[in-house]
């Protein structure tokens, strides 16, 4: 959820990381957003848990790869 909210912002995500145990916006918030980007018209809950799960696993991986931190790249990626 804290990475589709600045997403949808914005903002910089190169910069940002998990904030564990933080809690940001409402349930329903949080649910427009999942229903927003997981890809399915008419989710059932069964494609929200997977989304969900599959971007977290994701997410975890990217901000834990030295490839994607930022001070390690710098400014390579940007075009």
């Amino acid at each position: 959820f804290q990475y589709l909210k600045r997403f949808d912002q914005g903002c910089d995500l190169d910069t940002f990381w998990y904030e564990a145990l933080s809690v940001e916006g409402s349930p329903a918030e949080c649910l427009q957003l999942f229903l927003l980007h997981c890809g399915v018209v008419d989710p059932s809950w069964a494609e929200l848990r997977n989304f969900t799960w599959f971007l977290n696993i994701q997410l975890r991986d990217c901000e834990a790869s030295v490839f994607c931190n930022p001070d390690f790249v710098q400014d390579t990626l940007k075009s």
